[in-house]
Order: C-alpha cells, then structure tokens, then sequence
C-alpha cells in the first residue's frame, strides 16, 4: 500500500514558520514527507531539514520523498528526543520546528497496523513497530487501569462498563484483534450511543495513546524544541483532538507568561520575562476548501510560538 498523507493546513504551516532559505528547520513528524519536502523546497543550499519520525515505515518512505533535496535528511527518532538528534548532528539552535501529532492516514488505512476498528487486524497500534502493542494492554492492565486510560486518554463516559467488560471477555480468551475489541465496545455502550456516532472510536483512541505514550513524549517534545529554538524561531503544533491541544495551550501559556509576583506586591521582585509570544492567539483552524479535500483535517489545530530574544539559551 502507498503511504499517502496529505499534510494538514499545509500553507499555514509554512507561512508560520516563517522560513528564511539559510535557516534550519526540523519535522518531528515526518510522516509521508508532505511539510517536510515543502520545507525543503524553499530552503537554499545552506538551509538544513531535519526529519524525524518514529515509525520505520515512515522513514523508508520521507528518505525516498526527500532524497531530491540535498538539505534534508531524515533519522529514524521520535520527536522527543529532537535535543539529543540536534546534539548528534552538531546543531546548536533550529530557526523552526513543526510537530503534526496524532496518527498518519497511512497508519490507520493500513489495516494490519491495527490501528483501525473498520477492519480486521492484530490488535497491535505501535507507531515504532517495537515494545507493548495494544493486545498486551487489553490483555494485561487491570481492570482499574483500563478505566483510568479509557476515561483519562479517551473521554469515554462508559469507560467503566467497557474496561469490565474486556476483563470479562478476555478471562474466556485472549482479545488479539480489532474486531474482537471493537464487538465488545459496541456490547458496552447504549443503543443510542453506537447509533449516534460509532463507539469504538474513544476507546480505540484511549489505547493507542497508552500504547505509544504520547503524552508523555508530547511534554518533553515540546520542551525540547522550544529551547532548541534560536531567538526568533518558531514552533508550529498540529494537534487532532482537546487532550493534546490542551497539553500544547498550557505550555505555550506557560512560556509566555512574564511575572509571577503575588498580585499584592507593589513591584515586580522576581524579574521573570516572557520566553516566548503567540503568533496566534486562538488555534488555527482548517479553511473550508481544505476540510472538503480532506475530512481528517476537521479536527486539527495549529498553534504557534516564537522564542523571545530574552530567553535563556
């Protein structure tokens, strides 16, 4: 199967990047290449792209994509450690780094990646092919565990009854494929529920970020970036649903927050200055030509951040 990815607000990523063609720039989610070889292509023979991507799929594919252009490179890394690639490669500071989170269309339409609850499929989810898949947290979490991660990851009010239910089946035999664990989600939830909207989806969601720790990475991918950042430079986030946007709103609140005095002090004591400022105040959004070309792009959120020249180095 091709690996196709159509790269999600594509334009408004580019223009908030605000790329100069002698700077250097990271994707910490390379994917199939699509911001990545846009990146490239506006960079001069002294530019430099970096591209990551955890997923060994992803890799083969971006390194093909992007062997055209003699700036860019891409190195088989999640985005987590961008601090520790950067050191390796003897860079210093990047100009700007776009993260876009979440799953690949490739991910999910390549049913044996087990990503999808539309087919059947092992039930495995790893986005790096490597460690815990999803079978071994269905089969071996608690059921107290399988609530937290399903209300927690998913928002999915009727965590309790499907955790239980899981426990429940998986006690007569193990639960290994999509479909198993999509049957026992739909027999979990009210009638109303599956004819609303299907039910599988939060659960599925809840699992594949336990799975592959994403917030976790997504806290210290952030952090990283942000002080890999030259003064001036820009971080761009894409985020595909509330529980990451808020995890990047928060930190880029945090980042541009300035004084931290009691409200009672007459002056400012601790001398704290912003380290960055928002190139938008309220997430950008999909244009309506864009969301009729490419449903997944609904949900997206672009956020943007520049590193003050009063920051730390």
């Amino acid at each position: 199967m091709e690996f196709s990815h159509i790269p999600v607000m594509l334009e408004e990523c580019i223009e908030g990047l605000c790329i100069r063609p002698d700077g250097v720039y990271v994707d910490g989610t390379a994917g199939g290449a699509g911001h990545s070889s846009a990146i490239a292509a506006r960079l001069s023979e002294k530019g430099r792209l970096i591209a990551l991507d955890r997923d060994p799929d992803a890799v083969a594919v971006a390194t093909e994509r992007l062997s055209v252009y003699k700036n860019a490179q891409v190195v088989h890394r999640n985005y987590s450690e961008i601090r520790a690639v950067l050191d390796e490669l003897d860079i210093d500071y990047a100009d700007g780094i776009l993260m876009d989170l979440g799953v690949s269309s490739f991910q999910l339409d390549e049913g044996s990646r087990g990503f999808s609850y539309h087919s059947d499929a092992p039930l495995d989810m790893r986005m790096s092919k490597e460690g815990m898949s999803a079978a071994d947290v269905v089969n071996t979490y608690s059921e107290a565990e399988l609530v937290r991660i399903i209300f927690e990851y998913g928002e999915e009010k009727f965590s309790r009854r499907i955790a239980s239910n899981i426990v429940r089946a998986r006690e007569i035999t193990p639960i290994e494929t999509t479909l198993q664990l999509a049957d026992i989600i739909r027999e979990s939830v009210p009638q109303k529920a599956r004819r609303e909207k299907n039910p599988c989806k939060k659960t599925f969601q809840a699992i594949r970020i336990a799975v592959n720790g994403e917030f976790e990475h997504l806290s210290k991918g952030l952090e990283d970036a942000f002080h890999s950042l030259k003064a001036g430079g820009r971080l761009a986030v894409i985020t595909f649903h509330s529980l990451e946007d808020r995890i990047v709103k928060q930190k880029f609140a945090e980042w541009c927050r300035g004084c931290i005095c009691p409200p009672d002090f007459p002056q400012c004591v601790c001398g704290r200055k912003p380290q960055g400022k928002l190139i938008n105040r309220k997430p950008i959004e999909a244009k309506e030509q864009e969301l009729e070309r490419n449903n997944r792009s609904r949900s997206a959120k672009l956020r943007i951040i520049e590193r003050s020249a009063e920051s730390d180095g």
